[in-house]
């Protein structure tokens, strides 16, 4: 049966139905990782786990079971093995659901397209054995939308039902026009509750990248592993070469200003900075970067995304101080 508000609308069968195209994406980013909890890769802890590291001189305390007796014979002193554990990371999704990413003019509005992208990589998180987890940015206050990392099939499902209901109608109508929550907020709070080593994937139109937000965002990129996924639409890359576009929200009707040249340059221009700032943020941050058009394959496009993203940086605190589990 055709389902009328296709596009407009992320039903929970077809954020379901996203782990299918989960199993071809690889979402595994490179880096150790650097949290307590055991998992499936390399952490930059070091004590008894599965990757041999390297082998030192015999310490007060070292573990008497590490000791590597080859080593010891062949140079008369102790040396003991060190091992690298095996950990888990935490994988955490911000989703932008605000009213401007109700827009698309390509087989779906941003707000879809994001719940989509959103889905395939927690599908693959969690079908890894991660923790996943997120904050949906919308229209209610605005720790109602953070969700816990947990590996619960339960839980993810819950928060998949929770990111249809924001992409939504009726979530749309009772929210206010503006949500009153900025892109800086919503970094903000993930800076305070995500644990360090914690995979974080930025899933938005970034159109609020201010100066505060830019400071989060720098602010997380030095304990997580971030990744930014860039949401957008044809028309807001540039203006059709016509006389006049209308654009409506269902209440209100917008006219384009198509016709001038200039108006269209300045249009296309401040589309490129946008992206240009981000792009360059995460260049210099060691972000991942994937830039994600409505009417594209969202799992060919994300596919590797995260393995592009810098490996962790020696500096960050081997041991959390606290945060969301």
């Amino acid at each position: 049966m055709h389902d009328e508000n296709h596009g407009i609308v992320a039903r929970v069968a077809e954020l379901v139905a996203r782990r299918g195209d989960a199993a071809h994406l690889d979402a595994t980013p490179r880096g150790r990782v650097r949290t307590l909890h055991a998992g499936a890769y390399a952490s930059a802890h070091r004590g008894r786990g599965m990757e041999f590291d390297e082998t030192r001189q015999y310490q007060a305390g070292d573990d008497v079971r590490a000791i590597d007796w080859r080593v010891t014979a062949r140079t008369g002193r102790v040396h003991t093995k060190l091992f690298h554990e095996e950990r888990e990371r935490p994988v955490l999704l911000l989703v932008d659901q605000r009213p401007h990413m109700r827009f698309g003019t390509r087989d779906a509005f941003k707000s879809v397209v994001a719940a989509r992208a959103a889905a395939t990589v927690a599908w693959a998180a969690r079908d890894r054995g991660d923790r996943v987890g997120g904050l949906i940015l919308g229209a209610g206050a605005l720790r109602h939308g953070l969700h816990a990392p947990q590996r619960s099939r339960a839980r993810l499902l819950h928060f998949l039902s929770a990111l249809s209901d924001a992409t939504s109608h009726e979530c749309a109508a009772a929210g206010s026009e503006r949500s009153p929550h900025t892109l800086a907020d919503a970094l903000a709070l993930l800076a305070r509750t995500s644990r360090p080593g914690t995979l974080l994937w930025i899933i938005s139109d970034f159109v609020d990248l201010d100066d505060a937000a830019a400071r989060e965002l720098a602010r997380l990129a030095r304990r997580c592993q971030v990744v930014c996924v860039l949401v957008h639409d044809a028309l807001e890359t540039a203006l059709p070469s016509a006389d006049a576009y209308r654009v409506s929200d269902g209440t209100r009707v917008l006219e384009l200003p198509t016709a001038s040249r200039r108006g269209r340059d300045e249009y296309a221009a401040h589309f490129a900075a946008r992206r240009a700032r981000l792009e360059t943020s995460c260049r210099e941050r060691g972000m991942g970067f994937v830039a994600l058009r409505t009417g594209e394959d969202v799992t060919a496009l994300l596919r590797g995304a995260a393995r592009r993203a810098a490996p962790q940086r020696a500096t960050m605190p081997a041991v959390p101080t606290g945060g969301v589990r």
